[in-house]
């Protein structure tokens, strides 16, 4: 009696799993093309990081040019002062101060750094640059066009001009990076197309996984690694007012918990993160505090890798 009471719904829930499965299989099927590039798509597959390791993790740090009156604002209230001393010494500082203490934190704790450069960087501060690179020498360079005020990513201007771009910014930019991400994040299906045409083979625009992908692009394959929207460091700092400790706090919690994932599944694929980092946050002395904390329990987690981002490619390769 009880059977034939609950059978009927037994039967639909039964149903609903298979439907639901065979949905999945469909949305599965679907992933092998990019969302944004209509390009084909497929998952890098990862078992294991060097030495066991589950979660890749890697930080670059923006070394951006803006100009005189361009950039980012900490003071929007101030914005429209002519001159605007308060927020151009926010971006002058970070340029300057900002950049040689993140250097100089991350040799000090000999913990891997990428460098994501504007190619005008070395020849507007030359002095900063020399000893940037004193303290990092053989950190990878990542192509992050001109600059990233008004000389950014020509969108909508075709093909060509596109691959015009990136070869002007690859030429100018002193060392031949293997490496891209688009000013902003701002890019496209041809802004792809062209990285590969001009000898790019990774790049750092990929905002929607935990899990490296490759992407083919009519002119060559691309490897896309994670770097998530909300561990950015300047678009919480900014756009979401949160503080040095609050992101440190954050940036603890994404990573340690993929190592909790991994550590209870040992079987799950391996993660990645590249992590954002922007002199304006973390070249702070409050800034830098939160971040030696960050470095310094990382350090400690038998799951986490510390890498850069071309350790990464070699490892994965």
């Amino acid at each position: 009696m009880r059977w034939k009471s609950w059978k009927p719904g037994f039967i639909a829930v039964l149903a609903l799993l298979v439907a639901s499965h065979v949905l999945s299989g469909v949305a599965l099927a679907q992933d092998g093309t990019d969302w944004v590039t209509k390009f084909p798509r497929e998952p890098a597959q990862v078992s294991t990081w060097p030495g066991g390791k589950k979660v890749a993790v890697s930080f670059a740090l923006f070394v951006e040019v803006f100009g005189f009156g361009q950039g980012p604002v900490f003071r929007p209230d101030l914005a429209t002062r002519n001159p605007d001393l308060v927020n151009e010494a926010f971006r002058q500082y970070a340029v300057t101060w900002g950049n040689l203490r993140v250097a100089r934190l991350f040799k000090e704790l000999d913990v891997p750094l990428s460098v994501v450069l504007n190619a005008t960087f070395p020849r507007t501060y030359p002095s900063v640059w020399k000893e940037f690179r004193a303290a990092h020498p053989k950190a990878p360079i990542i192509a992050h066009g001109m600059n990233n005020s008004n000389d950014i990513l020509p969108l909508g201007r075709g093909l060509a001009e596109q691959k015009d771009y990136v070869r002007r910014t690859l030429d100018l930019t002193g060392v031949r990076p293997i490496g891209w991400s688009s000013p902003s994040v701002y890019s496209n299906a041809d802004t792809m197309q062209a990285m590969a045409a001009e000898g790019i083979t990774y790049n750092l625009d990929q905002m929607d996984s935990d899990t490296i992908s490759r992407l083919k692009t009519p002119d060559g394959v691309l490897v896309l690694l994670p770097y998530p929207t909300v561990t950015v460091d300047m678009g919480q700092f900014l756009a979401r007012m949160k503080s040095p400790n609050e992101i440190e706090t954050l940036w603890l919690d994404y990573v340690l918990e993929l190592a909790n994932e991994a550590r209870a599944n040992p079987a799950r694929e391996a993660t990645t993160v590249v992590i954002g980092l922007h002199p304006f946050v973390v070249g702070t002395p409050d800034g830098a505090a939160a971040m030696r904390r960050v470095l310094s329990r990382l350090k400690k987690d038998d799951t986490v890798w510390l890498t850069d981002t071309e350790a990464l490619l070699k490892a994965l390769n």
